[in-house]
């Protein structure tokens, strides 16, 4: 357990208006990540988390509602477009990977709710520009400028066999493909200018054709004409978010993003990281201010910090040898059940198309000395993300040092167990930070971006 304290064709952020008034205090942000029973893998067998015979939408809204009454910025639905996760003999023994398609659950989402973000995950590898940014434009309508579009690659090879059965591509070439897609997606979102639609009755004239723009992208992966039939965002365009850890990940999301989500295990590697990502992001020609990290918190918060401990070690215990190890497996890209569950981490080949997370996951074992079960057991309850278990002064210090640490502009959090976990979070978390002056006591704008505080980009025209 551990709880110590481009340019604008690459991406059409490079010019942008000024961002919010910085002269006010900074406050971190919060992403709520959605799941059904939590995010710990053995939650669903806690007797506090929700359980259902089907997938319960109004379970959905209630967690939602609960984000949104400890105003959070948004809610993050993600998503993998493969079941093989697990063996099939471990796969009946988790909750992890069974979900509702994230476009459609925002979208009825965005219905019942008023102010909190909606941001979801959509790959760049199975799916294609026009598409997503179609989805992601309507969602910004239909919620009134509350989308976020979360950019992958999908880094899960078993993906490519429901797509035709084909080789998963390379890393190198996903990314470049990555960075087309989201040119192309930007370029599609400025396909009308603000205040088009002019609906002259007079002129007979529902929109100004001086304001809608043809694309006629040609690129090494894509050829889109446009325009996207969808008026201009409420926001400007939807928030783009990014969360790959390698290098690639890295220059993809300095280039491109606006919020970054990561997984570090120490302050000081997410130090590092934050630092990193602000210094390629202004090689890019970007303001750094105007590119949120946001590292991924695991947070159980009890009133003391031994109720904290004991509940978690409740789900620890919980654990299915075969499903830890599967997990693990899974991130490792190594079959670890050929390996003593007790004996040490084994050295494993690097490189490739290892994970990012792999790395982070296999220093801490060397660091801490872990075996394999301990080393499941570290990433059970936020897959990979730092777990930050205690009363809610000492997650409240923790996150604090995170945040003026120079580690994180906010935080995506992950609570193991649904609803308490949240509800512990929104009743007394969130009103510890406001009174430390950390987190906001009402929300700033009607859009995400303006709860975010980011600026519009300009068009990618200039």
């Amino acid at each position: 357990m551990q709880n110590k304290p481009s340019d604008a064709a690459a991406g059409g952020t490079a010019m942008q208006e000024p961002a919010a008034d910085r002269s006010k205090s900074r406050q971190m942000k919060l992403g709520l990540m959605l799941q059904q029973s939590g995010h710990h893998i053995a939650c669903w067998l806690h007797p506090e988390a929700w359980v259902d015979t089907e997938l319960d939408f109004s379970k959905f809204i209630r967690i939602a509602k609960l984000a949104e009454q400890g105003l959070f910025d948004f809610v993050f639905e993600a998503d993998s477009l493969s079941g093989e996760k697990f063996t099939p003999e471990t796969l009946p023994r988790t909750s992890i990977g069974v979900r509702i398609e994230p476009m459609t659950l925002l979208t009825a989402l965005a219905a019942c709710t008023e102010q909190i973000g909606l941001v979801c995950t959509a790959t760049t590898t199975y799916d294609q520009p026009y598409l997503v940014a179609r989805r992601f434009a309507s969602l910004d309508h239909v919620s009134g400028g509350r989308a976020g579009w979360n950019v992958v690659t999908s880094a899960h090879a078993p993906e490519a066999r429901n797509f035709g059965g084909g080789v998963h591509p390379a890393k190198e070439t996903r990314y470049r493909r990555a960075r087309e897609f989201v040119q192309v997606v930007n370029g599609l979102w400025d396909s009308f200018d603000a205040g088009a639609l002019t609906f002259d009755r007079e002129k007979a004239q529902y929109y100004d054709p001086a304001k809608l723009h043809v694309l006629n992208h040609d690129g090494e992966f894509f050829r889109v004409r446009g325009p996207l039939m969808v008026p201009k965002s409420p926001q400007g365009r939807p928030i783009v978010v990014q969360a790959g850890a390698s290098d690639d990940g890295r220059q993809l999301a300095a280039e491109t993003a606006e919020v970054v989500f990561t997984a570090q295990q120490t302050l000081e590697e997410a130090q590092v990281f934050y630092g990193d990502v602000k210094r390629r992001a202004g090689e890019a020609g970007r303001d750094p201010d105007t590119i949120l990290i946001m590292p991924g918190f695991g947070i159980l918060v009890r009133e003391t910090q031994e109720e904290a401990e004991e509940v978690f070690q409740q789900l620890q215990d919980l654990i299915n040898p075969d499903v830890g190890v599967s997990l693990l497996s899974r991130y490792l890209a190594t079959d670890m059940s050929i390996y003593d569950i007790d004996g040490p981490v084994p050295e494993l080949p690097s490189g490739g198309d290892v994970f990012s997370r792999a790395g982070l996951l296999l220093a801490a074992a060397r660091r801490d000395g872990l075996t394999i079960r301990q080393l499941y057991q570290k990433i059970a309850g936020g897959r990979g993300h730092f777990q930050l278990i205690g009363s809610t002064t000492h997650v409240a210090d923790v996150m604090e040092s995170w945040f003026h640490g120079g580690a994180a502009d906010g935080f995506n959090v992950i609570p193991p167990i649904f609803p308490t976990g949240v509800e512990q979070i929104v009743q007394h978390l969130v009103p510890e930070l406001q009174r430390r002056g950390l987190f906001r006591t009402a929300y700033e704008g009607r859009t995400l971006r303006q709860k975010l505080g980011l600026p519009t980009p300009l068009s990618v025209r200039g």
